[in-house]
């Protein structure tokens, strides 16, 4: 906890030091880095791997989560587990970028349920926000496509009534009781199957995740 937070205090202190724009590692720079701290626990690659992340998990932190505290909190928490977790990495099995935001999504779940009682308002704040597609950067795009076509992937293996709802709802962007209308079920029926979809969701993202 205290690397994470001294990092994220250097960093700052740097950037406000300085207004010379600093070049954005390539994702194949990103994979190097990761590998370094996996292997050496270089804490130069982590520090690099953190100036580049925080300002991302500290913006999603922000719009989701809505408390400074709380996003930093985010931040910490997350790049604390990169540096734990670094050597699970595989680079064959996705990009970096998408793997550190896999733990941000954890993360935040975990901090989410703490602060709502609606465990389906817990599990769509986590796993969809990611696809809003809310920043132009080019890199940040490109992620959110990715991370997109790995989600509809896993909505493709949900059972045919849960994958109905979860379509419903979050791709066609029907309500719930539009929903229960069109299926001609009961709204408490649209609701559960909608919870075990999103459960089963997050189980698959969560395995990716190692």
């Amino acid at each position: 906890m205290e690397m994470a937070r001294s990092t994220y205090n250097a960093n700052n202190t740097k950037r406000s030091s300085s207004q010379t724009p600093m070049s954005v590692p390539t994702p194949e720079k990103l994979a190097e880095l990761l590998q370094r701290v996996a292997e050496g626990r270089d804490e130069a690659a982590f520090a690099a791997l953190f100036k580049h992340f925080a300002p991302k998990l500290r913006a999603y932190g922000l719009r989701h989560l809505r408390v400074d505290g709380h996003a930093m909190e985010l931040v910490q928490e997350t790049m604390i587990l990169v540096w734990r977790k670094a050597h699970l990495y595989d680079g064959s099995k996705g990009g970096a970028s998408t793997w550190v935001f896999t733990i941000m999504r954890n993360v935040s779940f975990d901090m989410l349920r703490k602060v709502k009682s609606n465990r389906e308002d817990c599990l769509s704040g986590d796993i969809w926000p990611l696809i809003d597609g809310e920043s132009g950067d080019q890199e940040d795009e490109a992620l959110q496509e990715q991370i997109q076509t790995q989600l509809l992937s896993y909505i493709d293996l949900l059972p045919d009534l849960q994958q109905q709802v979860v379509r419903g709802v979050y791709l066609k962007q029907l309500t719930h009781q539009e929903l229960a209308e069109q299926l001609d079920v009961p709204l408490g029926t649209i609701k559960s199957r909608l919870r075990l979809g999103l459960q089963k969701l997050r189980t698959h993202l969560e395995v990716n995740d190692d």
